[in-house]
């Protein structure tokens, strides 16, 4: 992604000492520039903020760096916190925790700051952000005007990327990119690590992110794995962390939505868990709009099976427990996609929030399994 060039929608606009200025726009997210913009500083007050932001007034930062990071954390903690109501059924629930997450990411999102070529944020104390910038969206060539928090998310995947993942499952680091889900739940990668593989001539990996899944299959035998996924920065990412574990050879990186050509008797995918909508780049990996991409894999699965293939479906049921999808959804869509279900192995939760009492979600959370579904396509 690259703040150049930027269409006209994605300029921004703002008046200071009786002038009209104007600076490209950008949001990671792809959010419109906002239209009512007022430049403010350190003398700002948190509560001022807040009643402005509430008001959809944008605030253009012009004051000192660490100042604009303690102004945005005082404003999140103004933002009301989600609770329960009592005897509140889960999915009624849940759709107001999500309604309200995706308020919180508007308000704390019309914090916005000053982008120079560098790429250099353009305020007092401003840390170096060029190779972190540079890293998620790219070059800055002329005056850009983007979130503080998208800044703050650039220099946060930074870190990631540049000090790596352990993966257990294949004993070696590999290293997220920007917007690129960090395979930070060991369960699937069990799963994978482990099924009984029904042949290792050839495997499809299905929407691939870091490559990890393609990785443990290469390292597991299979001799050729064309992984797939719909994002360039996936892709980039998949193939450096494959080329980086001496698997480039063996995976084959593509760009392109869902399948590749042809058929394999293997074909693996993990696609995001819970129905719902994305508000963000890493949303992307946990909530799959109206189940689109289960779907998808699930319809277009039959085609793309070799005769005795194995589709492999790696899923959470997360989505059960908090009435977004029920078992009988799934087995349906499975049953009208002309596939049968050979096998199943699953895993229970075992990551922190599964075990937080105090999450407003633990009863559907404490309760949650993967499970790798072995599908086959019906006669």
């Amino acid at each position: 992604m690259s703040t150049e060039p930027s269409p006209a929608s994605n300029v921004i606009s703002w008046t200071q000492a009786d002038a009209e200025h104007t600076a490209r726009w950008f949001s990671a997210s792809g959010a419109p520039a906002p239209k009512k913009v007022q430049v403010v500083d350190d003398s700002l007050t948190a509560d001022d903020a807040y009643r402005l932001v509430a008001q959809g007034t944008a605030l253009l930062w012009q004051g000192d760096y660490h100042n604009a990071r303690q102004l945005l954390s005082a404003m999140a903690r103004r933002l009301p916190t989600f609770s329960r109501n009592d005897g509140e059924d889960v999915a009624k629930a849940f759709y107001r925790y999500r309604q309200g997450r995706t308020q919180r990411a508007r308000m704390l999102g019309q914090l916005l700051v000053p982008l120079e070529q560098g790429p250099a944020v353009a305020l007092r104390r401003a840390p170096d952000v060029s190779q972190a910038w540079l890293a998620a969206a790219g070059p800055v060539e002329s005056l850009t005007v983007a979130t503080l928090q998208d800044v703050l998310g650039a220099v946060g995947a930074y870190e990631w990327r540049r000090n790596g993942l352990f993966i257990q499952e294949l004993d070696a680091v590999i290293h997220p990119h920007y917007g690129t889900f960090a395979p930070i739940r060991s369960e699937y990668l069990a799963l994978v690590a482990q099924a009984k593989l029904p042949s290792t001539d050839l495997a499809f990996d299905i929407g691939t992110g870091t490559g990890v899944l393609a990785a443990i299959l290469a390292q597991r035998g299979v001799k050729r794995v064309i992984a797939t996924d719909s994002e360039p920065r996936a892709i980039a990412c998949a193939q450096e962390n494959l080329q980086a574990l001496g698997l480039a050879q063996a995976v084959e990186a593509t760009l392109t939505n869902m399948f590749p050509e042809g058929r394999a008797p293997l074909v693996v995918c993990n696609p995001p868990w819970l129905p719902g909508t994305a508000n963000t780049l890493l949303d992307n990996a946990v909530y799959d709009p109206k189940s689109r991409m289960l779907k998808a894999f699930l319809t277009g699965l039959k085609g793309h099976l070799e005769p005795g293939g194995e589709g492999w479906l790696i899923i959470s049921d997360l989505a059960e427990h908090l009435g977004l999808r029920t078992r009988e959804d799934l087995l349906l869509w499975i049953e009208n996609a002309g596939l049968a279900v050979v096998d199943k192995v699953d895993t229970a939760a075992r990551h922190p929030r599964s075990m937080d009492a105090s999450d407003p979600f633990f009863a559907a959370r404490s309760q949650e399994i993967t499970s790798l579904w072995k599908l086959s396509a019906k006669a």
